[in-house]
């Protein structure tokens, strides 16, 4: 199975081990990742006002480079790069002023052909977990693992429709095809406040400790994630709470999914 592949930012630079272990472990499985050539920052947050059009520009090159190779999905792994994508991708079929506008600038003809996957999405779909799970060679039995989705995956709902927006279960079964044992927690899709992090740090850190606490009390070994934001802000809060002496006990380390994916595939 082949997809074009966008890596964004993040999984060349502080993420690098996500793409590594995204990429090894996809050629475990048989997938054909191909980076598209002279990709740019997709702009990291959705554009809500539409008649800015230059921010759909990255995004909507991206999709013309994925079907100009011949691909008819262009698979990413950063939560953020993936909400995007997906939204974009639905922006240009729906609309046809915003379409027409981005197509007269780029001078080309997309209408939103290109299917926006997530690697964890091919997981499910393409691969099936339980073909996963027959690959598996170290089983993680006895790991308490606590999947957390955050916002950018799931929401909202309309556009991203990954998974149920309440009650997800795709991280669940890919845990649980590994071997793992999934602690269900109440914060598992709330937001951490990454964008906040920067220009609010009391309610990122508030919005934080929330989901940690309760990870932590529900028996959470560490959590799994699918986006840089969330990892970096959940090892940073802790951090924070060791320095001030608050909660010495709580140590959840944060690892991504492809991590654990690739551990269980003993590589």
């Amino acid at each position: 199975m082949r997809y074009s592949y966008y890596p964004g930012c993040t999984l060349k630079t502080m993420a690098k081990i996500y793409e590594d272990t995204a990429l090894s472990t996809a050629k475990a499985l048989g997938l054909n990742l191909t980076e598209i050539k002279e990709w740019q920052c997709c702009g990291a947050l959705y554009p809500l006002n539409t008649e800015e059009i230059f921010s759909f520009f990255s995004p909507v090159r991206a999709l013309l480079q994925a079907r100009a190779g011949g691909e008819d999905k262009l698979l990413t792994l950063c939560a953020g790069c993936y909400n995007v994508f997906k939204r974009t991708n639905k922006a240009v079929r729906e609309d046809g002023e915003l379409r027409r506008k981005i197509n007269d600038y780029l001078e080309d003809d997309y209408i939103g052909e290109v299917e926006v996957v997530h690697y964890l999405e091919v997981l499910k779909n393409d691969v099936g977990f339980a073909f996963l799970a027959e690959r598996v060679k170290k089983k993680l039995t006895g790991r308490k693992l606590a999947p957390y989705y955050g916002c950018l995956l799931l929401k909202p709902w309309a556009e991203m429709d990954l998974d149920d927006v309440e009650n997800p279960t795709i991280f669940e079964n890919f845990l649980t095809a590994l071997g793992a044992t999934v602690v269900d927690y109440p914060y598992k899709t709330e937001c951490c406040g990454s964008y906040l992090s920067m220009a609010n740090e009391d309610i990122a850190s508030a919005a934080v400790g929330r989901i940690l606490v309760s990870a932590y009390k529900n028996g959470a070994e560490a959590f799994v994630v699918a986006c840089p934001l969330c990892k970096y802000n959940l090892e940073e809060y802790q951090k924070e709470l060791f320095a001030a002496g608050r909660e010495p006990q709580l140590k959840l380390p944060v690892v991504y999914f492809t991590e654990i994916l690739a551990e269980a595939l003993a590589l």
